[in-house]
């Protein structure tokens, strides 16, 4: 019982960042029962999706022995999902005729946090810095 109540802070983490206005859920006005379903649906998808790439950045850097600033500029081997957004922030990708051709603003953080995901990752953005 004690574990199951020490793990419940992982969920609450979850849903406070799904009410947080950076993911912006406070600004959808719905009324169909349906939509509102759905609409809770692709929530708790992001959710799971956003916990997987948190997990997965974490464990990397911890094998890997590594670390990228936190907020205050400080190394960490634990950042949150958010921070990680943040540090993206003003990347802008140029598109033409439905493929990349340029990532702009890209820096090295920004490539070392892509490779600790994984080349999937890396593919997306396509690593050339610009």
């Amino acid at each position: 019982a004690l574990t199951a109540y020490k793990e419940q802070q992982y969920a609450e983490r979850g849903f406070r960042f799904l009410k947080d206005p950076f993911f912006f859920a406070n600004s959808m006005f719905l009324k169909n029962e349906g939509r509102i379903v759905a609409m809770v649906m692709v929530m708790g998808l992001a959710l799971v999706v956003y916990s997987l790439a948190e997990k997965k950045l974490r464990e990397a850097l911890e094998s890997e022995n590594e670390t990228i600033p936190d907020q205050k500029k400080k190394p960490t081997n634990k950042p949150t999902m958010r921070r990680v957004f943040q540090v993206f922030e003003g990347i802008t990708i140029l598109y033409q005729s439905s493929k990349i051709v340029k990532v702009l603003n890209l820096r090295p953080i920004h490539g070392k946090i892509l490779a600790l995901l994984g080349s999937e990752y890396e593919k997306m953005y396509c690593t050339c810095y610009g």
